[in-house]
């Protein structure tokens, strides 16, 4: 499986995903950083790779229909500092 960490998490999510045997990458790497929802899923659609995110307007299935996406997972967390996020993850 090959993740997408949206802007919103940490970078640190790349070295757990793959110090787990996964694939990862963060939306900053490939300069997706303030661009619009859209852009971002449609890069993760293209390349095949799972959104990892906080943002809640990806949770709209009518926007963002699961059967169209290799995956959509959405981050709720009570804390959103990165040592909780991280011990989330």
């Amino acid at each position: 499986m090959k993740f997408k960490i949206d802007e919103n998490l940490p970078v640190e999510f790349v070295d757990v995903l793959e110090s787990s045997g996964y694939a990862a990458m963060t939306a900053l790497e490939q300069e997706l950083n303030g661009k619009v929802d859209s852009a971002v899923i449609n890069k993760c659609l293209k390349e095949k790779f799972i959104l990892v995110t906080l943002d809640l307007d990806f949770a709209d299935i009518k926007l963002y229909p699961p059967y169209k996406y290799p995956g959509i997972i959405i981050i709720l967390a009570k804390y959103q500092d990165k040592w909780h996020l991280l011990e989330i993850l």
